[in-house]
C-alpha cells in the first residue's frame, strides 16, 4: 500500500554492523547495530570521559588470563582499547567478544547491549591458516558478520554446505584474504558479496585466522540459577548498557515481553525481505514504531531515523503489522 510521498527510494546504504546471510533470492541490504546507531538521530560526538556511565565490567581473555576491570567506554572500538590496555596487548589482536562464556558461542556475541552484570570474554588471534575451497555450488553456506572494528568473521556454517565439508574452516574464523586480496576493514556484507560472486566450479583460496583456544573442557560461565543455554539471555533484571558510536552509552531497562516478541518477528521479516538478520536493527525499528498511531506515521519516523536503508513499502507495512500484533498479544 502507498505510504506517502516522503518514502526515500534511491539512497545507498551506509556501513552498519549486521549479519549477512547467503540467501537464494539474491537480496542485498544492511542493518544497523553497534557502530551506526540512529536512535537519537542527532549524530552527536562521543561524550567526554567524565560524562560517560561510571560502570565497571569484568573481563578475561577467552583462552585464559587474570580478571581485568574496565570502564568508561561508549562504543566497540573503545571497549576493545580498554580490554587491550587491561591485558597489555594491541587492540587489533582482539577478534570479537562473547558474554558469560569463554567458548566461541555465536549466540553469546557481544552486540549493542551488555548486561550490567555480564562478564566479557575477549577472543584474540590464534593460528593462521590458508585453505583452498572448490565452489561446487552457488551458495557456500556461510553467514558472515563483523566485530565493528574492521574484522569480518564466520558466524554460522550451514550443515551439509560446501564450506561445511571443509573441516578446517570453523565458526569464529576471521577472513583475512580472499584469493590474495586483503579484506581487513571491508564490511561483512561486502565480504559476503565477494564470496557469492566467485565463479562456480572453480577453486578459491581463503586466508583465515582462528581465535586462540583453551579451557575447552570447561563449561561456559553462568550465574547461579541461570536457564539452560538455549533459553538464557545476555541481559539481566538490572538493565543493560547500550553502546553507541555517536552519542553517549545509555543504561536501559531489560526488554519487555512485547519488545522481545516484536523484535523477533521484525528480525524474521528482515531475513525474509533483505537476506540479513540483525536484532539491533529490529530493536531500533520496534522502538521507532511503538508509539506511532498508523503506518504512514511509522513510515515517516523510519525515514527520519533509518532513511538510508530505503525499506520497501510492503516491508514497512509488514513491520507495522508485526509491532501491532505484539502490542495486542497476537503472537
Amino acid at each position: 500500500m502507498p505510504l506517502g510521498p516522503w518514502r526515500k527510494k534511491n539512497k545507498s546504504p551506509k556501513e552498519h554492523l549486521v549479519d549477512n546471510e547467503e540467501v537464494g533470492g539474491g537480496h542485498a541490504g544492511a542493518g544497523c547495530s553497534l557502530t551506526k546507531s540512529a536512535v537519537n538521530g542527532a549524530g552527536l560526538p562521543p561524550p567526554p570521559a567524565n560524562l560517560r556511565p561510571k560502570l565497571v565490567f569484568h573481563t578475561q581473555l577467552a583462552h585464559g588470563s587474570p580478571t581485568g576491570r574496565i570502564e568508561g567506554f561508549t562504543n566497540v572500538k573503545e571497549l576493545y582499547a580498554k580490554i587491550a590496555d587491561a591485558f597489555n596487548i594491541n587492540p587489533p589482536e582482539i577478534l570479537f567478544c562473547t558474554l558469560n562464556t569463554h567458548k566461541i558461542d555465536m549466540d553469546k556475541l557481544l552486540g549493542g547491549q551488555i548486561g550490567l552484570e555480564d562478564f566479557i570474554f575477549a577472543h584474540v588471534k590464534g593460528i593462521k591458516k590458508e585453505v583452498e575451497v572448490f565452489k561446487s555450488e552457488d551458495a557456500l553456506g556461510l553467514t558472515i558478520t563483523d566485530n565493528g572494528a574492521g574484522y569480518a568473521f564466520i558466524k554460522r556454517i550451514k550443515e551439509g554446505s560446501v564450506v561445511d565439508k571443509v573441516k578446517v574452516i570453523c565458526v569464529g574464523d576471521h577472513i583475512q584474504c580472499i584469493n590474495g586480496r586483503n579484506i581487513i576493514g571491508t564490511r561483512h556484507y561486502e565480504v559476503a558479496r565477494m564470496l557469492k560472486e566467485l565463479p562456480r566450479d572453480e577453486t578459491f583460496t581463503l586466508k583465515l585466522v582462528e581465535p586462540m583456544k583453551a579451557f575447552e573442557m570447561l563449561e561456559p560461565r553462568s550465574k547461579p540459577g541461570a536457564k539452560p543455554s538455549s533459553e538464557s539471555k545476555v541481559t539481566n533484571g538490572k538493565g543493560t548498557l547500550r553502546l553507541r558510536s555517536k552519542g553517549p552509552a545509555t543504561v536501559e531497562d531489560e526488554p519487555t515481553e512485547f519488545e522481545e516478541k516484536a523484535v523477533k518477528k521484525v528480525d524474521d521479516l528482515l531475513e525474509s525481505y533483505m537476506g540479513i538478520r540483525d536484532t539491533e536493527l529490529a530493536a531500533t525499528m520496534v522502538e521507532v514504531g511503538r508509539d506511532k498511531k498508523n503506518p504512514d506515521e511509522f513510515a515517516m519516523a523510519l525515514d527520519e531515523t533509518l532513511g538510508d536503508f530505503a525499506f520497501p513499502d510492503e516491508f514497512v507495512f509488514d513491520v507495522w503489522g508485526a509491532i501491532g500484533d505484539a502490542k495486542h498479544g497476537r503472537f
